[in-house]
Protein backbone atom coordinates (compact mmCIF):
# COMPACT_ATOMS: atom_id res chain seq x y z
CA UNK A 1 0.00 0.00 0.00
CA UNK A 2 1.17 3.51 -0.84
CA UNK A 3 2.12 5.85 2.02
CA UNK A 4 -0.12 8.77 2.98
CA UNK A 5 0.58 12.15 1.36
CA UNK A 6 0.14 15.64 2.82
CA UNK A 7 -0.42 18.61 0.52
CA UNK A 8 -0.46 22.29 1.47
CA UNK A 9 -1.90 24.97 -0.79
CA UNK A 10 -1.59 28.76 -0.24
CA UNK A 11 -2.93 31.79 -2.05
CA UNK A 12 -1.69 35.32 -1.49
CA UNK A 13 -5.00 37.20 -1.81
CA UNK A 14 -3.43 40.65 -2.26
CA UNK A 15 -4.10 40.57 -6.03
CA UNK A 16 -7.61 39.10 -5.76
CA UNK A 17 -11.04 40.66 -5.37
CA UNK A 18 -11.77 37.83 -2.92
CA UNK A 19 -11.14 38.17 0.80
CA UNK A 20 -10.89 35.63 3.59
CA UNK A 21 -14.40 36.61 4.64
CA UNK A 22 -15.86 36.24 1.14
CA UNK A 23 -14.25 32.83 0.72
CA UNK A 24 -15.94 31.63 3.91
CA UNK A 25 -19.29 31.79 2.10
CA UNK A 26 -17.85 29.55 -0.62
CA UNK A 27 -16.85 27.06 2.08
CA UNK A 28 -20.30 27.06 3.69
CA UNK A 29 -22.26 26.93 0.44
CA UNK A 30 -20.19 24.57 -1.71
CA UNK A 31 -16.69 23.45 -0.93
CA UNK A 32 -16.91 21.67 2.43
CA UNK A 33 -19.71 19.33 1.38
CA UNK A 34 -18.14 18.68 -2.03
CA UNK A 35 -14.83 17.63 -0.48
CA UNK A 36 -16.63 15.22 1.86
CA UNK A 37 -17.17 13.00 -1.20
CA UNK A 38 -13.57 12.95 -2.53
CA UNK A 39 -12.16 9.40 -2.61
CA UNK A 40 -8.94 8.93 -0.64
CA UNK A 41 -9.12 12.27 1.16
CA UNK A 42 -8.79 11.65 4.90
CA UNK A 43 -8.87 15.26 6.06
CA UNK A 44 -9.00 18.74 4.59
CA UNK A 45 -8.53 21.80 6.77
CA UNK A 46 -9.00 25.22 5.20
CA UNK A 47 -6.68 27.77 6.78
CA UNK A 48 -6.22 31.53 6.70
CA UNK A 49 -3.73 34.10 7.93
CA UNK A 50 -5.45 37.51 8.08
CA UNK A 51 -2.19 39.30 8.96
CA UNK A 52 -0.57 38.27 5.65
CA UNK A 53 -3.82 38.02 3.63
CA UNK A 54 -3.24 34.36 2.84
CA UNK A 55 -5.79 31.61 2.32
CA UNK A 56 -5.16 27.93 1.85
CA UNK A 57 -5.67 24.35 2.84
CA UNK A 58 -3.95 21.29 4.26
CA UNK A 59 -5.01 17.97 2.77
CA UNK A 60 -4.16 14.54 4.14
CA UNK A 61 -4.51 11.81 1.52
CA UNK A 62 -4.52 8.04 1.90
CA UNK A 63 -1.90 7.76 -0.86
CA UNK A 64 0.08 9.66 -3.45
CA UNK A 65 -2.22 8.22 -6.11
CA UNK A 66 -5.30 9.59 -4.33
CA UNK A 67 -3.64 13.02 -4.03
CA UNK A 68 -3.27 13.18 -7.80
CA UNK A 69 -6.99 12.76 -8.47
CA UNK A 70 -9.50 15.43 -9.43
CA UNK A 71 -10.81 17.69 -6.68
CA UNK A 72 -14.04 19.74 -6.72
CA UNK A 73 -12.38 23.08 -5.97
CA UNK A 74 -13.44 26.38 -7.52
CA UNK A 75 -10.98 28.36 -5.39
CA UNK A 76 -8.62 29.25 -8.27
CA UNK A 77 -11.59 30.36 -10.38
CA UNK A 78 -12.99 32.53 -7.59
CA UNK A 79 -9.62 33.95 -6.53
CA UNK A 80 -8.66 34.59 -10.15
CA UNK A 81 -5.33 32.76 -10.32
CA UNK A 82 -3.72 29.46 -9.31
CA UNK A 83 -2.26 28.94 -5.84
CA UNK A 84 0.80 30.97 -4.94
CA UNK A 85 2.38 27.91 -3.29
CA UNK A 86 1.69 24.18 -3.45
CA UNK A 87 3.81 21.70 -1.52
CA UNK A 88 3.46 17.93 -1.24
CA UNK A 89 5.11 15.94 1.52
CA UNK A 90 5.80 12.32 2.31
CA UNK A 91 4.16 11.38 5.59
CA UNK A 92 6.59 9.73 8.01
CA UNK A 93 3.97 8.66 10.56
CA UNK A 94 0.37 9.32 11.55
CA UNK A 95 -1.61 8.98 14.75
CA UNK A 96 -5.09 9.90 15.83
CA UNK A 97 -4.93 11.44 19.29
CA UNK A 98 -7.40 11.25 22.13
CA UNK A 99 -10.35 13.55 21.74
CA UNK A 100 -13.68 14.31 23.36
CA UNK A 101 -15.58 15.54 20.30
CA UNK A 102 -15.62 13.02 17.45
CA UNK A 103 -17.22 15.39 14.95
CA UNK A 104 -14.93 17.80 13.12
CA UNK A 105 -17.28 18.20 10.15
CA UNK A 106 -18.60 21.72 9.66
CA UNK A 107 -16.42 23.28 12.35
CA UNK A 108 -14.45 26.54 12.12
CA UNK A 109 -14.90 30.23 11.46
CA UNK A 110 -16.90 29.64 8.26
CA UNK A 111 -19.73 28.07 10.27
CA UNK A 112 -21.79 29.69 13.00
CA UNK A 113 -21.11 28.43 16.50
CA UNK A 114 -23.42 25.73 17.80
CA UNK A 115 -26.08 27.01 20.22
Amino acid sequence: MDNPRLVTVWWDLSESAQTIESLRAYLRDQSVDAFAEVPGLRLKAWIADPETDRWGAVLLWESTEASEGTVPSRAAELIGYPPTEVHAFDVEATVQGRYEDEGLNHRGLAFPASP
